[in-house]
């Protein structure tokens, strides 16, 4: 395929918050746009995300790239912004003629830049997100998800509270974003108590987007009868950590339990600076196993990071980067001649897709998401993170 083919077959848009990776062909590479995002919490899991797809990508080059071109990323910014989100997905559109995109960050975000991918027909890869506005039933044709649901980790939450912790749902609250992120995991609660003919409303307790102004939820919810005494965190690190900080004494006992989109790692940073006692019992799920395992999938990640990123420390981020860029360098190197449709369905056409994570991953033209697992993780008082069995 010559530059001019490829550069007409290969455009696409992406500008999105933390993390966008955009695939361009020039004659001799293939090149991978990425929206990087802006407020700092979020700019924690750009880089670690980032990191993870460079490392599959630099493992992949090594052995000759994909059809000889090498990948690449390249990065744009929105600054976590919404309202900066179309001009960037039009700068990489228009400017940079991608190809498609991979690793976005933010669920605002994906609201604006989906449409703008979609009209120009697209691939849309493996946004870290876990919402619904990257699941549509049926799905979007160039929407791909590697990760499990906000839905599916908030249900596997309400149940581990529910049935193995005896919690009563009546104590049981959600503690969230003001935004669409925070909405879905809010949403995905009160599905989990239908499904379980959980007739007691779900307490809910907000604060404003980019934000760690916490107190006014702080305050409802020590005031809340009756004492609540498992809460379901669908915020940012330095919003969770601060809540944690501010409950942690006034409601003795109270469990916290956060979906993956926290950012394990920053989470765990910010709450060691406030003590043992802060990081001790934190429940955070993950799309991903356990980085201290030692499956096949898991040792091949940490062998490529001390490889291609030396120095650089295992993270459940990173490592769901480079299980999304690994997804695509194997479609991309079974589609030939390469152009979004054929790749396209390519991805449709993967079946039991066996990485070593411990469980299959498959598309199909009614199924855009690779996986459907959850694994459990809490940290202990060295703010380390433990497997927990969830069920």
């Amino acid at each position: 395929m010559n530059a001019t083919a490829a550069r007409s077959c290969s455009r696409s848009p992406n500008a999105r918050v933390a993390l966008s990776t955009s695939l361009k062909f020039n004659s001799n590479r293939l090149d991978a746009l990425r929206a990087l995002a802006g407020i700092d919490e979020r700019l924690k899991d750009t880089g670690a995300l980032k990191l993870g797809i460079e490392t599959a990508f630099a493992r992949a080059n090594e052995a000759g790239g994909v059809g000889g071109r090498q990948l690449r990323l390249i990065a744009a910014d929105d600054g976590y912004d919404p309202n900066k989100t179309l001009a960037a997905m039009t700068q990489l559109y228009e400017k940079e003629q991608v190809f498609g995109f991979i690793g976005n960050i933010g669920t605002a975000n994906s609201q604006v830049a989906i449409p703008y991918a979609l009209e120009r027909r697209a691939l849309y890869f493996a946004p870290n997100s876990g919402a619904a506005v990257v699941r549509r039933d049926p799905p979007d044709r160039y929407v791909f998800n590697y990760r499990a649901s906000y839905a599916e980790e908030t249900a596997a939450l309400v149940r581990y509270l529910v049935k193995m912790k005896r919690i009563p749902p009546r104590q049981i609250a959600v503690f969230q974003q003001q935004d669409p992120f925070g909405d879905d995991g809010f949403a995905g609660v009160a599905k989990a108590y239908r499904q379980l003919n959980i007739a007691d409303p779900v307490a809910r307790f907000t604060y404003p987007r980019a934000s760690v102004d916490v107190d006014e939820a702080v305050n409802q919810i020590k005031a809340y009868k009756p004492q609540i005494k498992a809460v379901i965190m669908v915020a940012t690190d330095r919003a969770a950590a601060k809540f944690i900080e501010k409950t942690r004494d006034a409601i003795p006992g109270l469990i916290y339990a956060n979906v993956s989109a926290v950012g394990s790692t920053s989470l765990a940073t910010e709450l060691k600076l406030l003590g043992p006692r802060f990081t001790n019992g934190v429940i955070v799920t993950q799309g991903v196993p356990a980085v201290s395992g030692y499956s096949s999938l898991v040792l091949d990640y940490k062998n490529a990071l001390a490889k291609y990123a030396a120095g650089e420390a295992p993270d459940y981020t990173s490592l769901e980067g480079y299980i999304a860029a690994t997804i695509l360098i194997q479609a991309l190197k079974q589609t030939n001649p390469l152009d979004t449709e054929r790749l396209v369905d390519t991805l449709e056409s993967m079946r039991s897709l066996d990485l070593g994570l411990g469980t299959p991953l498959a598309f199909g033209r009614a199924e855009h998401q690779a996986s459907h697992k959850i694994w459990g993780t809490t940290l202990d008082e060295t703010g380390t993170y433990q497997p927990i069995e969830l069920e």
